[in-house]
């Protein structure tokens, strides 16, 4: 079934600093999961969690970059499954950052086939969740580097 999950975050923090926390490695996971993330058109990169029997899922998010423009749009698929080579969800995940207000306002669209009922709802509440604790590390960034 074809889902989709909006979700629109302000950030007091430049188009810049919003852009390093999706597209660097080390700071995706802090906010995210592990990844092998890479900001090259073609790569591919796997999210890696602990499985999630209850929605079907081994843990692992198959991921490929289809789109970047620095500092304003990122684009890539998102699919996984129980890990047998059957996808569950198979979608793209798309940010987009609009700099407004001295901060950058986050558009997060995630659209595709997600088959569990309960996986759509678990990730409509997780983006937000996590697009929040990207926030809070921005914040706690900028306030360490005023302090130093």
């Amino acid at each position: 079934m074809t889902k989709h999950i909006e979700h629109r975050i302000f950030y007091s923090h430049s188009p810049k600093a919003v852009w390093e926390y999706l597209t660097k490695a080390e700071l995706i996971a802090q906010w995210l999961m592990p990844n092998d993330f890479l900001p090259v058109i073609g790569h591919e990169f796997r999210f890696t969690t602990k499985p999630m029997p209850q929605f079907d899922l081994d843990g692992i998010f198959y991921c490929k970059v289809l789109e970047i423009v620095p500092f304003k749009k990122l684009v890539y698929t998102w699919t996984s499954g129980p890990g047998n080579g059957t996808f569950t969800v198979d979608s793209v995940v798309e940010w987009e950052l609009i700099a407004k207000d001295n901060g950058t306002e986050l558009l997060l669209k995630h659209s595709g086939r997600m088959e569990n009922a309960d996986v759509y709802t678990a990730m409509h509440k997780g983006w937000l969740g996590n697009m929040n604790k990207m926030d809070n590390l921005l914040n706690t960034a900028a306030h360490g580097s005023t302090q130093a």
